[in-house]
């Protein structure tokens, strides 16, 4: 395990230069001049100058990213351009608000998806099977706005079950800050209003933004128990006399689910660049929203702290992936180098 962690922190370096690079260069080169957002469409080419000037556009792109990287090995993400603001406190202050959405739609993928696959398998060529696999292929071919927009028409605007925007009902004060989870924390205050109108205002964003992650696992689930069933090892429990309850559960799942484990953090890091399109459906005050305002404004160290942050959570969900691997199945500690 050691020798996996060194090797990732290894990586997460190599990856955060290379993103590092390829990000700030595609800034740069969008058309589009932030200067002329900040003066506005009356400036005078003096105005627009000096304001280069100030944020530094005016100097060669090598320059500019040397500075950038300096900065960034002691921590610093840079300011918003259009607030002027520190990015890294303002994305940790947006964090919990995505983190909370994004546990909720990998809440959903599991315990949908999870049952879902197995039973596509075990009903093989049957209805269940043809629904399963014929929702699967829905999910993942939708565009996730799309699936963002018909949830808020029918929940929220036809049936009026499920709010459309915004982490609480009005009038609910957030609960006092422990975690930045309102359902969590709402559940350590003991304020159970709280933690009905956050869970009732989850529902429909966590949705959409799983939808496509529920469609891939029930595909892969399902051809891992597929496999996995037709092997010699539970053919001999079956010949044996083992329930079909203990083979399936003791030893077909666990079997089939370990590639599940691998989609899983690598769903993980995709529900963080999806929240970027889900909140802005349903004006989420997240990480996602905060983003796509700084895109919209070409605000570059915005995005360029994004990324950041989008390939340390990516490194690390392989890093956990790795981990659980070698916990889940023993013969792959002896393949670590």
């Amino acid at each position: 395990m050691a020798k996996i962690i060194a090797r990732r922190m290894a990586m997460l370096v190599l990856v955060m230069v290379g993103v590092s690079i390829v990000t700030f260069f595609v800034a740069r080169v969008i058309p589009g001049n932030p200067a002329l957002l900040i003066a506005g469409p009356r400036a005078t080419p003096e105005m627009l100058a000096g304001i280069r000037a100030d944020l530094g556009l005016d100097q060669p792109l090598i320059v500019q990213y040397v500075g950038y990287m300096r900065d960034l090995l002691q921590g610093d993400l840079g300011a918003s351009i259009m607030t002027g603001k520190s990015v890294g406190p303002e994305l940790f202050r947006y964090m919990p608000a995505t983190l909370e959405l994004m546990l909720m739609a990998l809440f959903l993928t599991v315990v949908i998806a999870v049952p879902l696959g197995v039973l596509t398998a075990l009903k093989r060529d049957r209805w269940p099977d043809t629904a399963g696999r014929g929702f699967a292929m829905i999910g993942i071919s939708m565009p996730t706005f799309w699936v963002g927009l018909l949830l808020v028409l029918v929940f929220y605007g036809w049936l009026g079950l499920l709010p459309g925007s915004g982490r609480l009902d009005t009038g609910l004060a957030a609960p006092p800050f422990v975690t930045g989870l309102y359902l969590l924390d709402g559940l350590i205050d003991g304020n159970m209003l709280v933690v009905k109108s956050a869970f009732n205002h989850l529902l429909l964003p966590s949705a959409a933004l799983a939808l496509a992650s529920i469609g891939i696992v029930v595909r892969m689930i399902r051809a891992s128990m597929i496999e996995v069933m037709n092997e010699d090892y539970i053919r001999t429990m079956r010949a044996f006399g083992l329930s079909r309850r203990t083979i399936i559960g003791k030893h077909a799942l666990p079997n089939a689910l370990l590639p599940f484990v691998t989609v899983l953090g690598l769903e993980l890091a995709t529900l963080l660049f999806g929240s970027v399109i889900v909140e802005s459906v349903f004006a989420w005050p997240g990480v996602g929203s905060y983003v796509l305002s700084a895109i919209l404004n070409l605000d570059f160290p915005i995005i360029m702290g994004f990324t950041i942050l989008a390939s340390i959570v990516y490194v690390f969900a392989n890093l956990m992936v790795d981990l659980a691997y070698l916990l889940l199945d023993p013969r792959m500690r002896g393949n670590v180098q």
